[in-house]
């Protein structure tokens, strides 16, 4: 699994979106200034978004778009599925091939599996209002991740 930009400026794009307030009308052109983001790679996000119904656009003068249902229930989850974002650890492209390629699952299956849903359900439970009424509390077995990468990065750093 990795998240890409994709995902990313969705997300971002999004809440942007919903800072500007219930029902107004954003150009995608307002958005790249404001988030340093290509238009014309949010132009090929917002086609999905759209297609996704995740975004509404309106056309002409003062048009622009909003979100299609309100940021609470905008789930990042939906985002990611409409961007393509792949949401899944396992090596397994399909129910019928292993991990492998062969039949045979792989003896890390259920470990990337159990991921994969970790991933999800995070994701599906949170939505954009979350994202930006910054609600997102952080994990309680890992408060600081940011200091404990710092950490990892420093021992790996003295061992080398």
């Amino acid at each position: 699994m990795k998240l890409s930009t994709k995902g990313r400026y969705a997300v971002t794009a999004l809440a942007d979106i919903a800072l500007q307030g219930d029902n107004a009308l954003v150009s995608l052109g307002e958005i790249a200034e404001r988030q340093d983001v290509s238009l014309a790679y949010l132009e090929q996000l917002f086609v999905k978004l759209r297609k996704a119904g995740v975004v509404e656009s309106v056309r002409g003068p003062g048009g622009g778009y909003r979100l299609a249902q309100g940021a609470a229930e905008t789930r990042i989850s939906d985002v990611m599925a409409a961007v393509d974002e792949r949401l899944n650890a396992m090596g397994c492209e399909d129910d019928q091939k292993g991990c492998g390629g062969s039949k045979a699952v792989c003896l890390t299956h259920n470990l990337w599996e159990q991921l994969s849903s970790h991933v999800y359900v995070f994701l599906n439970q949170t939505s954009i209002a979350d994202v930006i009424g910054d609600k997102m509390a952080p994990c309680p077995a890992v408060p600081d991740f940011a200091a404990l990468l710092d950490a990892e990065e420093a021992a790996h750093s003295s061992r080398a």
